[in-house]
C-alpha cells in the first residue's frame, strides 16, 4: 500500500516559491520589510502565514492574499483533523437543529408606557406632508442664519 503524500504546509509551498524564484529567505525578508526569523520560522512551520504577512507575499510574487491564507487554513484543518483527542471533542458536540414549523412569538408589547414627547413630534411630522422630521437640540445651541 502506497504511502498517503504528506500534506503542502505553507512554510512548504513558501520554500518552493524561493527556489523558483532564485532568492533566499534573507532577500525575501528583506525585500517584504519583516525580520529575517519570521521567513525562516513560516519556512520551518515554528510560525503561520498573517493575514499582514499574506498580503505581504502576495504583493511580492504578485498573487492573492487568499491564496496564502488558504493555504495556511487548509494546512491547520490537515492538523487538526490528524489531532484525536480535537477530533473526540468535536464528536461530542451536537448538531444544530433547525426550528420545526412554528411560528415566532411576537414580543409583548410595552402596555402602560407613555412615549416622549419627541416621538409624538415625529409621528405628527410624518403625517403632515413636507414637514420636516423634529430632531432634538443640545441644551444651549442656537440655529445660525
Amino acid at each position: 500500500m502506497p504511502k498517503t503524500a504528506r500534506p503542502q504546509t505553507p512554510g512548504d509551498v513558501l520554500q518552493s516559491f524561493i527556489e523558483e524564484y532564485q532568492i533566499n529567505a534573507f532577500s525575501l525578508s528583506k525585500s517584504l520589510n519583516v525580520a529575517y526569523q519570521s521567513v525562516t520560522h513560516i519556512i520551518s512551520g515554528k510560525a503561520r502565514i498573517s493575514v499582514q504577512m499574506a498580503l505581504r507575499l502576495a504583493q511580492y510574487f504578485g498573487n492573492s492574499a487568499r491564496y496564502w491564507i488558504d493555504i495556511q487554513a487548509s494546512s491547520e484543518i490537515d492538523e487538526l483533523s490528524a489531532d484525536k483527542k480535537f477530533i473526540a471533542v468535536i464528536k461530542k458536540i451536537p448538531k444544530a437543529q433547525k426550528p420545526s414549523g412554528k411560528t415566532k412569538k411576537e414580543p409583548k408589547s410595552k402596555a402602560g408606557k407613555k412615549p416622549n414627547a419627541l416621538s409624538e413630534k415625529r409621528k405628527k411630522a410624518a403625517k403632515v406632508p413636507g414637514a420636516k422630521k423634529a430632531r432634538g437640540r443640545k441644551a444651549g445651541s442656537s440655529m445660525k442664519k
